[in-house]
């Protein structure tokens, strides 16, 4: 009788073990050999996995490069290194995070508990105005995207004259052209995703890009790239869209700049450096390199159109039907050049500068935003930087998406004015509230509010990338933008759909960036 039990009770045990565990993906084998995460509140989360190879000695200023392999198991439970950038922002965004050249990894927060558990995907790009930014900010924590029910992934890419230089040689030695490594970069880790994502209970032909700031301009750029064809099926874009015109000479309005206006303020700012060839700029330090971006006179770092990653004008592109036609959530907040402080002027000196910078535009401009006093001469000056450096793009992409594309647009404005800014939201101030990441960084403590609109915010992100519409059970409907209704979703103040703030001056702009795209004439 107890050999029975003994036996019956062994049998027991063994088909136990025949039943797979219903634990969290901690183990992979990706492109380059085996991992290890670890598993953090019920996710599993691998960090710092190698998508390409080191960038460092002549492959510095070249395209994204297949990874190394690695025999054994890689621990990948800790962030990989920052891409070379300022120190300071470096320390102020993620203590303890060391920066080097060699910093092409990502990084996955997984719910899945099998391979084929086939979740949406959401890829993040950082911003950083293309000269900073990383991975391992406490604020783009994906957790509490991944306990939502998708595998979240976030890509490193080179920053600053590493990743953006262009000249002459470098564009001859490449063949096409140069100065968009970090937009490579970018590609180079979608491209990954397509390949691996499916080890982490992923599906590939659900990936939606996610990106703020920087990266939400990147991702725009991705939008109309030939090169990132197939790597991404929706787009949400947070505060950024490259839809200016290029400039081939210095001009008000735009960061964007052509190959040839790139190339030539990249020979020169080398030449500065003390190096004329291309060995001799790979040989110097990467910090070196880093540091000198802050000299006087050094180049604009930012992604130039260069024919072939950013192939031209994106509002001609959208209009010749040159795009990939899907979803987008895009949307900006309410005072988006505030969050870069306030700069102080004067009716006379406003006038000046838009005179100065805006041509035979400049009357009209000037009668759209109001500055008869000095108050208001500052804050038309703030709400100017906004409008060109992002309302406009926003409202610009989503006017052409829903013209000329398939598929919905749908647009937010976040406006969460407080004692601090009464004027509205600051440029980032959203960015918690979608990743449900409150409170971290030094910023204050969130209210039970704040938790409600970051909850209700998360929601809508996800189930956009779920299923490539916000709308969903328990959630105030959001309309589509279409140019007939232009809405928005309103998130804080006065929250619900409401038509896009600002239009009166945003179509002022469309009348002087045409003229700028038809050459100032």
């Amino acid at each position: 009788m107890q050999r029975t039990v003994a036996v019956s009770m062994m049998a027991f045990v063994l088909s136990l073990a025949a039943v797979p565990a219903l634990a969290q993906i901690t183990q992979a084998r990706v492109t380059g050999g085996q991992i290890a995460g670890s598993t953090e509140a019920g996710i599993g989360v691998f960090k710092g996995i190698p998508f390409a190879a080191p960038p460092l000695g002549a492959l510095r200023w070249k395209a994204p490069q297949p990874v190394n392999g690695w025999s054994g198991v890689r621990q990948t439970t800790t962030f990989g290194a920052a891409c070379l950038q300022s120190p300071t922002a470096l320390r102020s965004q993620a203590p303890g995070i060391l920066a080097s050249e060699d910093c092409l990894t990502l990084d996955v927060w997984t719910p899945a508990k099998a391979s084929n558990a086939k979740l949406p995907v959401i890829a993040w790009i950082y911003g950083g105005g293309f000269n900073g930014g990383m991975t391992s900010s406490p604020l783009y924590d994906g957790a509490r995207f991944a306990s939502q029910g998708v595998v979240f992934v976030s890509i490193a890419y080179r920053v600053g004259p590493l990743g953006f230089l262009a000249t002459p040689d470098l564009s001859r030695e490449s063949g096409h052209a140069s100065g968009n490594y970090g937009l490579l970069d970018q590609i180079a880790g979608l491209q990954w995703i397509q390949k691996n994502i499916a080890a982490f209970g992923g599906d590939a032909s659900k990936v939606t890009l996610l990106g703020h700031s920087a990266g939400s301009y990147a991702v725009s750029m991705l939008a109309g790239s030939p090169r990132a064809k197939g790597l991404f099926r929706a787009v949400i874009a947070q505060s950024g869209a490259s839809f200016t015109p290029a400039q081939d000479a210095p001009w008000a309005g735009t960061n964007l700049q052509t190959l040839r206006m790139a190339e030539s303020a990249g020979q020169a700012w080398l030449a500065g450096l003390g190096v004329h060839t291309l060995a001799e700029a790979r040989a110097l330090p990467g910090d070196v390199v880093e540091a000198a971006q802050r000299n006087a006179g050094a180049p604009h770092f930012w992604p130039p159109v260069d024919g072939t990653v950013i192939p031209g004008d994106q509002v001609q592109l959208w209009r010749q039907g040159r795009f990939h036609d899907t979803p987008i959530l895009i949307g900006d907040v309410s005072d988006e050049a505030g969050g870069f402080g306030v700069r102080k002027t004067d009716a006379a000196t406003f006038e000046k500068d838009v005179r100065d910078g805006y041509g035979k535009h400049a009357e009209s401009i000037l009668a759209t935003y109001a500055h008869a006093s000095d108050e208001q001469a500052t804050r038309a000056a703030t709400l100017l930087r906004s409008d060109t450096g992002f309302n406009w793009g926003q409202y610009t992409w989503a006017r052409l998406a829903s013209q000329h594309g398939k598929h919905k647009a749908y647009v937010y404005w976040f406006d969460r004015p407080s004692a601090a800014n009464p004027n509205g939201s600051g440029h980032g101030q959203e960015v918690g509230y979608v990743f449900g990441n409150l409170g971290v960084g030094g910023r204050a403590a969130p209210t039970a509010e704040d938790r409600a609109l970051s909850d209700q915010m998360q929601r809508y992100w996800v189930n956009f990338a779920t299923q490539g519409d916000p709308n969903g059970a328990g959630l105030p409907t959001w309309p589509a933008f279409t140019t007939e209704q232009p809405q928005v979703m309103r998130f804080g103040a006065n929250p619900g759909p409401a038509p896009m703030p600002g239009q009166e001056r945003l179509k002022v702009l469309d009348a002087y960036y045409d003229w700028r795209r038809a050459g100032s004439r």
